[in-house]
C-alpha cells in the first residue's frame, strides 16, 4: 500500500508542477512520520522516499538510533514540529533541517549549539500566515524583522519559510495562504535582508500540496497520503 501510495503522491506532485511550469524535481516530498514506526518507515524508503520529518524530540531520537545500526535509513531528517529551546541540544547534530524556528530566542539557541559542535545549522522561519491562535509562527508582519537579526548568527543558515495551512476539504481555501508566502519569499530576496538568497518553502500537506506546489512550495510534508489515518 505505501508503495502505491508513493507513486500516487509522485503523480500529482508531476502534475501540479506541471500546471505550474516547474520541474518535478524542485520538489521534495518529506515523508511526515510522526507515530510511525521503524518497519514502516524502511517500507517508505524501500519506495523511494528518504527525506523524513519527525514532530516531537521524543518520539525522534530512539528512531534516529535504530536507524543508525541499519544499513538503509533515510538520507535527511527534517524536524517539522513545535521546537523548545531546551530540546535544541538534543537533535542539533543529528537533523539537516528545522522546518519550525518561531522566535528569535530560538534562532539564537540554535546559533549557539551550532558553534558548540561546530555546525552550521540550517533552518526555515515558521510563519503563522493564517493568524490562528492555534497555530506557532512568527507573525507576517515581525518576519522581515525576523530574517534581519539572522544575519549576523554565523552557525545559522536560513534557506527559506514554513508555514501549517488551516485544515480545509478543499485545497483551494489554502491558495491564497500559499500565495502570501510565496510574495513574502520574494520580498526578503528582493529587498536583500539576508547575506544569500533563499528559496525554500515548506507547505501543503497531505490535503492540498498540489496546490501549494502550484503557488511555488519547494517541499510538501506528506504524512496520513503515504501512510493512511493515524492517531
Amino acid at each position: 500500500m505505501i508503495k502505491e501510495n508513493v507513486a500516487e503522491i509522485r503523480a500529482q506532485i508531476a502534475a501540479a508542477a506541471k500546471k505550474a511550469g516547474r520541474d518535478p524535481s524542485e520538489i521534495k516530498l518529506i515523508g511526515v512520520t510522526k507515530t510511525v514506526d521503524v518497519p514502516r518507515i524502511s517500507e517508505l524508503l524501500a519506495a523511494g522516499v528518504t527525506a523524513m520529518g519527525e514532530n516531537r524530540v521524543q518520539d525522534f531520537l530512539p528512531k534516529y538510533e535504530e536507524f543508525s545500526a541499519l544499513e538503509n535509513r533515510p538520507s535527511e531528517w527534517h524536524f517539522i514540529g513545535h521546537l523548545q529551546r531546551n530540546k535544541v541540544k538534543f537533535i542539533a547534530d543529528k537533523v539537516d533541517l528545522i522546518h519550525s524556528v518561531d522566535s528569535l530566542p530560538l534562532a539564537t539557541e540554535i546559533n549557539r549549539h551550532g558553534e558548540k559542535i561546530g555546525k552550521v545549522l540550517n533552518i526555515l522561519a515558521e510563519i503563522n500566515i493564517s493568524g490562528e491562535s492555534s497555530k506557532f509562527g512568527i507573525p507576517p508582519d515581525e518576519i522581515l524583522k525576523f530574517v534581519e537579526n539572522l544575519v549576523n548568527m554565523r552557525f545559522v543558515r536560513l534557506s527559506g519559510l514554513m508555514t501549517v495551512a488551516p485544515f480545509v476539504e478543499n485545497s483551494e481555501d489554502n491558495r491564497g495562504i500559499f500565495r502570501k508566502m510565496r510574495k513574502i519569499l520574494v520580498d526578503i530576496n528582493t529587498k536583500c535582508l539576508y547575506d544569500s538568497h533563499i528559496r525554500d518553502l515548506s507547505m501543503g500537506m497531505s490535503l492540498d500540496f498540489a496546490t501549494a506546489i502550484e503557488e511555488g512550495a519547494t517541499m510538501v510534508r506528506i504524512g496520513t497520503a503515504l501512510f493512511g489515518e493515524r492517531n
